[in-house]
């Protein structure tokens, strides 16, 4: 039995995402060279973004984190120039920091994303378009079946939802609203933090994650980056050598171009064919400056990955 959820573009932790991703993009509007690492808290009448921004812009980051959270909040800033130290590094050519990425694929649905993943994503998506509010989803599958489908969406009654989900999918047991109906959500009910959704924008809990954030982050953070490039490869390996799953794994060292890892697990279907056949990466150009000019990653296209993930959405990268 596997398990997959995901939650809603108004869960507290992702609109934290949403508004380190608006503040990526409103400089990369104005200056495709910004340098942006924000992070962002919010919560109970306070947003509070630290990190560090060098720019040629002017962004009013108050006025974004207001318009992305649909509140009034205070908002308190913390932000400096980012470090010479690091950015000599960068500056160079080299990673923007020390890192692990990891890219996937597999053939279980036509996006090369686990099915469990695709079915508790389109779940989600499918309510929010009826309740644009706070929300998370969860489906169990036991193998091919639909074992157990939870469904919590803010400012919903319970009879209507469960009407609704039952007709976007199958399952054994529904669990609706399963700790009663609830209208207080949002950063009115929770806090949240940017970069704390790592497994729902990769590949859910059965694939693992580098460990880094993506939002708030320019591209020359490999752990955005770097991420990206590896799902691209993963996909091309699982074409290219008939793969049922494809793992690859990225390693950077801070200030240097090249990755010192670049290995890849494939995993074939063929019939008493046990295990993975590992290979190193050849064929890609992964210095950073390569895969942001390779995946044209100085663009503003950031906000958008800030909402039901970051793969398997038709995204360059993929």
């Amino acid at each position: 039995m596997r398990t997959y959820e995901f939650v809603s573009p108004k869960h507290p932790d992702k609109i934290c995402d949403r508004i380190a991703d608006a503040i990526l993009d409103a400089y990369l509007k104005k200056d495709p060279d910004a340098r942006v690492a924000v992070e962002v808290m919010g919560g109970h009448g306070k947003i509070k973004i630290t990190g560090e921004i060098t720019s040629s812009a002017t962004v009013d980051l108050v006025s974004i984190a207001h318009k992305v959270s649909d509140s009034d909040y205070d908002v308190e800033v913390f932000v400096s120039k980012q470090s010479p130290e690091i950015a000599r590094g960068v500056d160079n050519g080299g990673a923007g920091d020390q890192g692990i990425m990891v890219g996937y694929a597999c053939d279980e649905t036509p996006n090369f994303m686990p099915r469990g993943y695709e079915l508790a994503r389109q779940l989600c998506k499918d309510i929010y378009a009826q309740y644009p509010f706070d929300g998370k989803v969860q489906i169990t599958l036991d193998a091919d079946r639909i074992n157990a489908v939870v469904v919590s969406f803010q400012n919903s009654k319970t009879k209507d939802l469960e009407e609704l989900v039952r007709g976007l999918i199958k399952a054994d047991r529904y669990f609706i609203n399963p700790a009663g109906e609830w209208s207080i959500g949002g950063f009115e009910a929770d806090s949240g933090l940017s970069g704390r959704k790592l497994v729902i924008d990769n590949y859910g809990p059965y694939v693992p994650v580098g460990g880094g954030s993506f939002s708030g982050k320019d591209p020359t953070k490999v752990d955005r980056s770097g991420a990206y490039m590896a799902r691209r490869i993963a996909v091309g390996l699982l074409k290219t050598r008939n793969a049922k799953e494809v793992l690859v794994y990225l390693a950077y060292v801070i200030g240097v171009a090249e990755p010192v890892m670049k290995n890849a697990c494939i995993f074939h279907p063929e019939p008493g064919r046990m295990g993975g056949e590992w290979v190193e990466v050849e064929g890609y150009n992964l210095k950073p400056r390569d895969i942001i000019a390779t995946l044209e990653l100085k663009r503003p296209i950031y906000e958008e990955t800030a909402s039901f993930g970051h793969f398997g959405r038709g995204f360059i990268w993929e």
